[in-house]
């Protein structure tokens, strides 16, 4: 792929504990000519994983079609669960321009990876972000409103609900697909030092944009299971308006006014080099951090 072009891909799918199924669905991925799988995430108290690739353009939606009919025929909607919203097998797949390319070029993408998995693998699909055709989507957590089991019973009913792509009804194990195109998101999580999920749960609409918050973050409160702390989990939806350096010290300060302290912090998938710049991956006490795996440009062979 030439040096100069570059877009992501990420797709998130509901499958966080049987990394078989989700090696398969990111070897599904790889196998797609041009396509160079950057990072994988799985995480199992949130039974998802995240997956990101990075190609020339037409070479990813390939890849994201494969890697949908995989995650059709390995996931049971109907025995998933998890921390994290989730509407489909294939949960989100979005765009992302990295370099020497437009958004309206993602969008492109966007609207041709959503209309081969709805006419390919009769798949509902909805568009979202910068590919919404109709503007009440562009938010993804409007279009994943009532996940896999309340848009079960809204499809082919409910004429809001109608999908961009594919067919008028849920698929009966794999769900539905949000396909869109969108800026750099980078999903950030602050762990705290307690298992206090209230805590983390009033943090998390403190911060948050829709409660009047800071702008461009969408965060989520959440109890990790597994390692008996609490998750203040967010989508930093464009880190040039609020930085990932902000919202740490506001969790930092609102945690410690209720004698709680964060205990770390972590990326899933990657982040541009931008957003941390100088020694912030310090400052936020960044788990093992390693720029030249986490850093997209790093990744992908740009300098």
């Amino acid at each position: 792929m030439p040096s100069q072009t570059l877009v992501e891909c990420v797709p998130n799918f509901s499958e966080g504990r049987r990394l078989e199924v989700v090696d398969r669905i990111v070897a599904a991925g790889a196998g797609a000519p041009g396509v160079q799988v950057l990072d994988r995430t799985s995480d199992a108290s949130h039974n998802r994983s995240v997956i990101t690739l990075v190609g020339s353009g037409d070479d990813l939606v390939e890849a994201a079609v494969r890697m949908a009919r995989t995650a059709a025929e390995l996931i049971d909607l109907r025995e998933h669960t998890g921390e994290h919203p989730r509407m489909g097998a294939t949960d989100v797949v979005p765009f992302v321009p990295v370099a020497g390319v437009t958004m309206p070029r993602c969008v492109e993408l966007a609207r041709a990876a959503g209309k081969r998995i709805g006419d390919e693998l009769g798949i509902p699909v909805f568009l979202y972000e910068a590919a919404a055709i109709r503007p009440e989507r562009k938010n993804l957590a409007d279009v994943r409103q009532g996940q896999f089991e309340g848009l079960r019973e809204r499809i082919g009913s409910d004429p809001t609900r109608v999908p961009d792509y594919g067919p008028a009804r849920i698929h009966p194990t794999a769900g539905a697909t949000a396909v869109g195109a969108r800026k750099f998101l980078i999903a950030y999580n602050v762990n705290l030092a307690s298992n206090d999920v209230k805590l983390a749960k009033r943090i998390a609409r403190s911060i948050r944009e829709k409660d009047g918050g800071f702008k461009c973050v969408k965060a989520m409160g959440f109890q990790l299971a597994d390692r008996d702390l609490a998750q203040v989990s967010m989508n930093m939806t464009d880190y040039e308006t609020t930085s990932l350096p902000t919202v740490y010290e506001a969790i930092e300060r609102l945690a410690r006014e209720a004698g709680v302290e964060p205990l770390e912090s972590e990326l899933v998938g990657l982040a541009p080099a931008a957003a941390l710049p100088g020694d912030a991956a310090r400052r936020i006490k960044l788990r093992d951090f390693d720029p030249e795996r986490q850093i997209v440009e790093r990744r992908a062979g740009l300098r």
